[in-house]
């Protein structure tokens, strides 16, 4: 839920958190307040979800007068912490997570974050200790992004609304647009496009303190340390798995206004679907991107799930001509740059849960990162048996897959080959290379991937999963709709993190645990698919409708004048006449097109 603000050492007016009014359409807080490092500014852009009273309001104050508290996101163990905390002799003056969050603090000190079971973003001030402290949930859900501006600090939700900083310039960081345009990575570092912000990293905190004449320094710590493997059976592994599942969904229903769902027809969406159905009473509400394509469409899955549950199914069909008129509307929302008209399909789907009053969705991101779901993952578990020349498993796991999905032995070789010697998204990055891009730049430095652990660490925390984070949350909070996601309950990633590989891809099938724990809760349709769409458009298409071409052609011819530093125009060229022939990669396409579209409206608009 929300929007925050957070500057201590300089003088920002109330645009800083008005600029974020999507984040929170409920309500607004904005206190000064003053301390020896200068005066702490801190706003709230309010989305209520759990006690939406008055009382709920932030910046919230302890009940002492001692700590004010800006807080963006939900703590889905709040009810089990405030029963503990009551035993330790607090009391509560509201319903909310966010008091929740404050007195852990004041229990716990700043050990407190690894009490919470949620997603948050979190500025608090402690008046008593005369520090400040920043705090990111554990997989980087929720945003948190920090800047130094002459003798002052800010933190901030999102990007735009550091415009409202005197003397902002909004410089564009020439390194990771390059490593955008050019490999499809952000939010790989702690760099963002804007040189002077950076982001705080997942599982990181910050602890200023405002005891001097200045504040600081920003020096972020890690606090989030993954526990150590439990001791499960692997024949009691999917039975845990489904334990976790079902208990993960049943926190993330917890709210007072309507809980619906993405349902794609994926495995994953699907899962949850049907978990949340059974602990609803009374029809869910499931969101669909649907498409006259059959390439890409998925209805006849999200149809085997929503006849298999009690749902209200709404679906959306996203259209090629659309975009044009909604590109610098997203553009602007995601603060940046992305990667395909995906984005796009997902914006249709969460403002289809706006109109229809539903401002809770649970969606399935964190699944394939976790249990190897993308087929790519193939290669690099081939990779780490050849590696342990365990020949007689790679056979199997070769012909598993070739029987599945009609993968040849010879390209399974080559994949895995490939995987083992050049770390597989190197291997990708260089061959998709774009050629209209200068030279001089290099590629980022990336954990190699001979194996499938390091291959999913590398998606978890890298290369896939903060990306995908980042857009969900700027396309549900554009339209003031909380997104939750059940597979990142920090304790189904420890348990996933510990499995063996062959409890993730076993007989060349994908997310196999999931697969057994939801035996007796997914349709056989589902659990048995072995195709992966994976939330795609049919982009190819969509490029050749006249309106839109015209428009990403104009775009592309666009770019070379605009930002010569980056582009070359021939290359352009060349790839302007791919769009026309159908050849060029939509992705590279809309890389171009989306970072033309966002550097054009910078960040004051």
């Amino acid at each position: 839920m929300c929007g925050l603000w957070a500057s201590v050492g300089m003088t920002v007016q109330c645009d800083a958190i008005a600029r974020v009014a999507h984040r929170g359409p409920d309500g607004e807080g904005w206190e000064q307040l003053d301390t020896p490092a200068g005066p702490l500014t801190l706003g709230h852009r309010r989305l209520s979800i759990i006690d939406r009273s008055p009382a709920g309001a932030q910046p919230m104050a302890s009940a002492d007068g001692r700590l004010r508290l800006v807080y963006n996101g939900e703590i889905y163990n709040h009810v089990e912490l405030r029963a503990e905390l009551e035993n330790q002799g607090h009391q509560f003056r509201t319903r909310t997570d966010s008091e929740v969050i404050l007195a852990a603090y004041d229990q716990w000190g700043a050990d407190f974050p690894s009490r919470l079971n949620g997603m948050f973003a979190i500025v608090l001030w402690d008046a008593s200790r005369r520090t400040l402290l920043a705090v990111r949930d554990r997989f980087g859900v929720k945003p948190l992004y920090w800047g130094h501006f002459g003798e002052g600090i800010a933190f901030a939700s999102e990007l735009k609304q550091f415009a409202a900083v005197p003397g902002f310039t909004a410089g564009i960081d020439q390194d990771m647009a390059r490593d955008f345009l050019a490999f499809g990575l952000l939010d790989h570092d702690d760099r963002t496009l804007i040189q002077e912000v950076r982001q705080l990293g997942a599982g990181d905190m910050v602890e200023l303190d405002l005891g001097g004449r200045r504040p600081g320094p920003v020096t972020p710590r890690r606090w989030y340390v993954p526990s150590a493997a439990l001791a499960i059976r692997s024949g009691e592994a999917p039975e845990y798995l489904a334990w976790l599942l079902t208990d993960s969904v049943r926190l993330r229903l917890r709210a007072d206004v309507s809980v619906g769902v993405c349902l794609s027809g994926g495995l994953d969406s699907s899962a949850i679907a049907c978990l949340a159905a059974g602990q609803t009473e009374g029809p869910i509400t499931t969101v669909s991107a649907c498409y006259d394509d059959p390439a890409v469409d998925e209805r006849r899955y999200i149809h085997a799930v929503t006849a298999a549950i009690t749902a209200t199914a709404i679906e959306v069909f996203p259209q090629a001509d659309q975009v044009p008129d909604l590109i610098d509307r997203i553009v602007h929302a995601q603060d940046g740059p992305f990667s395909g008209t995906t984005v796009f399909a997902q914006w249709c789907v969460f403002e289809a849960a706006r109109q229809a009053g539903v401002k809770v969705m649970l969606d399935g991101q964190g699944a394939d990162e976790l249990l190897a779901g993308y087929h790519p993952a193939f290669a690099a578990y081939h990779a780490g048996l050849a590696r342990d020349r365990r020949w007689w498993r790679l056979a199997a796991e070769m012909a598993g897959r070739r029987r599945r999905h009609g993968v040849s032995f010879l390209r399974q070789g080559a994949e895995a080959a490939n995987a083992a010697f050049r770390p597989t998204i190197h291997r990708f990055l260089r061959t998709a290379t774009p050629n209209w891009l200068q030279p001089g730049r290099h590629a980022p430095s990336l954990p190699a991937t001979p194996d499938l652990p390091s291959f999913l660490r590398s998606q978890f925390s890298r290369t896939s999963l903060p990306m995908l984070l980042h857009w969900e949350d700027r396309n549900s909070m554009a339209h003031g709709v909380e997104a939750r996601l059940p597979f990142l309950d920090y304790r189904l990633v420890e348990f996933c993190a510990n499995l063996a590989d062959d409890a993730k891809i076993r007989d060349g099938e994908t997310k196999w645990i999931l697969r057994q724990a939801m035996v007796d809760i997914l349709p056989a349709a589902i659990r048995q698919r072995q195709d992966k769409i994976g939330f795609a458009t049919p982009e190819r298409l969509w490029l050749q409708r006249p309106r839109l071409r015209a428009f990403v052609e104009a775009t592309l011819n666009d770019a070379g004048s605009r930002f010569p530093e980056l582009f070359d125009k021939t290359g352009l060229a060349r790839l302007i006449r791919g769009v026309r022939t159908a050849t060029s990669t939509p992705s590279t396409v809309w890389r171009v097109v989306s970072f033309v579209r966002w550097a054009v409206m910078g960040l004051g608009r």
